[in-house]
């Protein structure tokens, strides 16, 4: 949404965010932008181990907010999307990651999250989350060894 902000100028006084229509172009844009997330990301876990790798600068910070904010998440365990949707589940999410606006590019951005470590990307299987989520659970997953199985079958195919 920056980048869009940023090309189109600043906005109108009397423009209501909650009202305005949705613009299918600018819509179909973030859809690409979320679908070439998830392509890099699968394609990066493909080639290093989830364990041996960073996401941002911040990976060690971010994993220690996300267990004092959410001591009971289990990397491992299915997201349950309701949950995490529900009022007080973004109330919960919205103030962890507000912690991370101008410290973290695109915090807010939308992007695509699988629901279950143990999944690839597909369409029961994914959700469209805030790229701060993304990171914190992506971050405690990779920490915990949760995504290496993707390098792993990605390297067993190449073996002759």
């Amino acid at each position: 949404m920056e980048e869009i902000m940023k090309m189109s100028g600043p906005v109108p006084k009397n423009f209501d965010a909650d009202n305005a229509d949705n613009l299918e172009d600018i819509e179909k844009q973030f859809a690409v932008k979320a679908v070439r997330h998830l392509e890099t990301y699968w394609a990066i876990l493909e080639k290093v181990k989830g364990s041996s790798l960073r996401l941002t600068k911040m990976d060690d910070d971010i994993y220690e907010h996300l267990k004092s904010e959410f001591p009971d998440l289990d990397p491992a365990a299915t997201i349950n999307e309701d949950e995490m949707k529900s009022k007080t589940g973004k109330e919960r999410w919205r103030k962890f990651m507000m912690a991370y606006d101008n410290k973290v590019d695109d915090y807010n951005f939308g992007t695509m999250l699988r629901t279950s470590p143990k999944v690839e990307y597909e369409q029961d299987t994914t959700i469209f989350v805030p790229r701060m989520q993304f990171y914190a659970i992506e971050i405690a997953r990779n920490k915990a060894g949760l995504n290496d199985w993707i390098y792993e079958k990605a390297n067993d195919a190449k073996k002759p």
